[in-house]
């Protein structure tokens, strides 16, 4: 074996966990947020605009049937062609994507229709007219106010769920995470290039920042890992796309069978404990 071919040899053999279940939630063939409710949900009819700048392609919102029931679905959109991914953003919201899945919500809340999110997310949109347009100010605004929501409220990371891009639609009763999915407060290219300033290092930061379903749910920041077909979803759609929505179904029934009193409460409580931990000395 030459020394190159050795090189490579052993890179391969030091992929970590982590870092490969980030490469299956990114997996090509792994079906997106829209591919998800175009199978579980019937009768989708998209609410477009945040009715102050314009409307984000990063974010699909709007009205479906699951079962016959009425809810609000939003899912992320990352694109199938290069066209469409530039177009949106490579699937970051920007500012207006964000007040326009709150618009949403305020809707669905005021018809007293659960709300149900399908997340797969590097990050919020960083560019400079996402900033100026008031991006930190759209995620704050929708941490609180789905905080506050008076609906039953679920959302799902399907693949990856990065950052306050995600967070900002995942403040609700239940969190789940399909079982090949990530869950991480940055990128761990970004946490690579901070910490050791090389992205070469993706791995080793893949794992310090604990992003798989497993670790998410060990840190209380998810209530269920869902599982995938043994090959994973992007292998075997339909069993992958069942097993959701029946876990889906499961979770709304309970909320459901809350007041919605207890349920906001819960939801508070949640959020306010989320990922304590203490270690001894």
């Amino acid at each position: 074996m030459s020394e190159q071919e050795s090189k490579t040899s052993h890179q391969a053999e030091a992929v970590s966990p982590a870092w490969s279940k980030i490469e299956q939630a990114r997996h090509p063939q792994r079906p997106y947020p829209m591919d998800l409710i175009e199978r579980i949900f019937t009768d989708f009819s998209e609410i477009h605009g945040d009715r102050a700048f314009g409307n984000d392609e990063a974010v699909a919102c709007g009205m479906a049937r699951l079962d016959g029931e009425e809810v609000l679905v939003i899912g992320t959109r990352k694109g199938g062609t290069t066209k469409e991914r530039i177009k949106r953003n490579f699937g970051m919201p920007s500012p207006e994507g964000y007040r326009k899945a709150l618009r949403a919500m305020k809707i669905a809340e005021k018809f007293r229709r659960p709300v149900i999110v399908l997340i797969d997310v590097t990050a919020a949109y960083p560019g400079l007219g996402a900033e100026e347009r008031g991006q930190a100010e759209a995620i704050a605004r929708n941490i609180r106010e789905m905080s506050r929501l008076r609906v039953p409220t679920i959302a799902v990371i399907t693949g990856e769920g990065g950052s306050g891009g995600a967070l900002a639609l995942a403040v609700t009763d239940r969190v789940l995470i399909l079982e090949n999915a990530v869950y991480s407060v940055i990128p761990p290219e970004g946490a690579a290039a901070i910490m050791w300033r090389d992205i070469a290092h993706k791995d080793r930061a893949a794992e310090a920042l604990r992003v798989t379903a497993r670790d998410v749910a060990s840190l209380g920041c998810v209530d269920e890992i869902v599982a995938e077909p043994a090959a994973g979803i992007h292998e075997d759609r339909e069993a992958g796309i069942e097993l959701l929505a029946a876990a889906l179904r499961k979770h709304l029934a309970e909320l459901k069978a809350m007041s919605t009193d207890e349920m906001v409460a819960a939801r508070q409580r949640k959020f306010r404990t989320i990922a304590q931990f203490y270690t001894e000395d």
